[in-house]
């Protein structure tokens, strides 16, 4: 018998992985590659579109907090300010009658930018439409996922990882849900995406000038004191104007104004310390920061006092006379009565904010979101045997549950565990721009456990989430210079976690929708107590 030598393999060649063959052909064939990099977000895009527009009018029915958004954005595109409506107002808008609001200004508690867009869809398609007045969250729910695959690709360099991100959003059952009714929330998940966006682009153009810079003015190996202070940074400035957006929808955009004013600055220092300024804490602190400042933050203040522009130049708005009433006086006294009355009003919206502690069955703290505890129904609608078109046996139901696809959701908060201690490991920076995004959009929430809220509202943190999640997935399929069957290993894992979140949103998709099933489908989709 022959013996083995060292060279003889002991185990047949395994195959290339399907990922490991796309990515040989895509290598050799540039075109192919620019095919899939516009067709792949293309196709996410146009599925997520679908998911969100299939049947958006229904119910015809105000589907939880759309009882005050529809009507408020109707009045503030009609009168310019959010006005009070009489007695029976939900019937008779839902009947048709969309002109019955008074000219008395109602108070609100949000700004108006977020109402603006669902006006606009119910100027173009008509007020008594609830396709009209969904139409504007759905575009919005849409664009959001094509920009989460922009984010994805630039951060992976990875068109399948670009579109595992985007996919697991167009697919959750939070994005679609939040997207289909006519709530301000994810009009604020876009503006706040879209500052993170920026800012990854102003870190682009930035960071590698300082040390060019530096090289220019004082030489290669030189250590300045101080150094360079840069003004030219328009997308900081676009930045500024998308976060103060995402403020004009809901108040909540101060906090990602401040975490990414941080990470900025922090970012700065690090750069500055890295080409070998001396005194680069204070360099980044109060020179660049002084900078960065003035190019974010007033642009953010403009863009938010424009939203306002209803209420400032009409007189019916809620409060729009009160410094009539209580003029400011010493160093104040030369402010346009119009913005001291905005500022008492926005004393009024902030003392409601901290007040707000009211009871209500689906209410859950911002410590059980991660646990998914309590998830939102925002409309259920029953119908027994022999009503309508239900020939179930135990009837049937119709419900809208703001439910997240619960694989993705908690892959996704383990993700967010697994990425801070990749961070910890390796420092990268694109590990710390995602930390910043969740912890900006979740852990102000834990301040007020006083507060009523609702699991609803990590639609915001929903996409930093999946970025985290996307990574982690990139890590179990494995790197390039690992062997071919660590690879294939993780690939087919990835795959069959994919697969099965796919199944569980088809599989919750009638839930999300107001589809009519039978309520023993229905009740099979209660996992927990609290999922009820």
């Amino acid at each position: 018998m022959e013996p083995v030598t060292a060279t003889a393999p002991l185990l047949p060649d395994r195959r290339p992985s399907i990922y490991d063959r796309w990515s040989a052909r895509a290598a050799g064939d540039p075109r192919l590659a620019r095919r899939w990099a516009w067709l792949s977000p293309a196709l996410v895009t146009l599925l997520a579109g679908i998911l969100r527009l299939w049947n958006l009018g229904h119910p015809h029915a105000f589907v939880f907090d759309e009882t005050y958004y529809a009507k408020d954005a109707w009045t503030q595109w009609v009168l310019g300010y959010a006005a009070t409506w009489g007695d029976g107002a939900n019937e008779e808008f839902l009947a048709g009658s969309t002109d019955t609001f008074t000219t008395t200004g109602s108070f609100v508690v949000h700004p108006p930018l977020g109402k603006f867009f669902i006006g606009l869809g119910m100027a173009l398609f008509g007020a008594d439409s609830s396709f009209g007045w969904r139409i504007a969250g759905a575009i919005i729910g849409t664009a959001t996922v094509l920009l989460l695959y922009v984010i994805a690709k630039a951060m992976t360099g990875s068109v399948p990882f670009a579109t595992v991100a985007s996919l697991l959003m167009a697919i959750d059952g939070l994005a679609i849900v939040l997207s289909r009714v006519a709530l301000l929330d994810v009009f604020l998940t876009f503006f706040i995406l879209l500052a993170f966006w920026f800012v990854l682009l102003d870190r682009r153009t930035h960071l590698p000038r300082i040390a060019a810079l530096i090289a220019e003015r004082w030489g290669d190996g030189a250590i300045p004191a101080w150094g360079p202070v840069r003004w030219n940074r328009p997308w900081l400035i676009a930045a500024g104007a998308a976060a103060g957006a995402a403020t004009a929808v809901k108040w909540s955009g101060l906090y990602v104004i401040a975490g990414l004013g941080i990470y900025l600055v922090v970012t700065d220092a690090l750069e500055r310390r890295r080409a070998g300024v001396r005194i680069w804490p204070a360099d980044a602190a109060f020179r660049q920061g002084a900078a960065t400042f003035v190019l974010f933050v007033p642009v953010a203040l403009v863009v938010y006092l424009s939203s306002w522009i209803g209420w400032l130049t009409t007189a019916g708005g809620y409060d729009r006379q009160a410094a009539d009433l209580v003029p400011a006086s010493g160093f104040w006294s030369w402010v346009p009565t119009a913005l001291q009355s905005l500022w008492l009003y926005h004393r009024a919206i902030y003392d409601f904010h901290v007040g707000l502690a009211s009871e209500h069955g689906y209410a859950s703290p911002a410590w059980q979101w991660p646990l998914l505890l309590r998830p939102t129904s925002m409309y259920y609608n029953a119908t027994p045997q022999g009503q309508a078109d239900c020939v179930a046996a135990n009837g049937c139901v119709e419900n809208i549950y703001s439910m997240p696809n619960p694989l993705i959701w908690y892959a996704a908060v383990a993700a967010v565990l697994y990425l801070v201690y990749r961070f910890v490991r390796t420092r990268d920076w694109r590990f710390a721009l995602i930390l910043t995004g969740v912890g900006v959009t979740y852990m102000p929430w834990l301040l007020y456990p006083e507060r009523t809220m609702f699991q609803f509202y990590t639609i915001a943190i929903l996409p930093f989430m999946l970025l985290a999640l996307t990574f982690a997935l990139r890590d179990i399929a494995g790197a390039s210079r690992s062997d071919r069957h660590r690879r294939t290993t993780g690939q087919r894992v990835v795959m069959v976690f994919l697969l099965v979140a796919v199944g569980l949103s088809a599989f919750w998709y009638p839930i999300l929708t107001g589809t009519e099933v039978p309520y023993v489908f229905w009740q099979a989709h209660n996992w927990m107590q609290t999922w009820i």
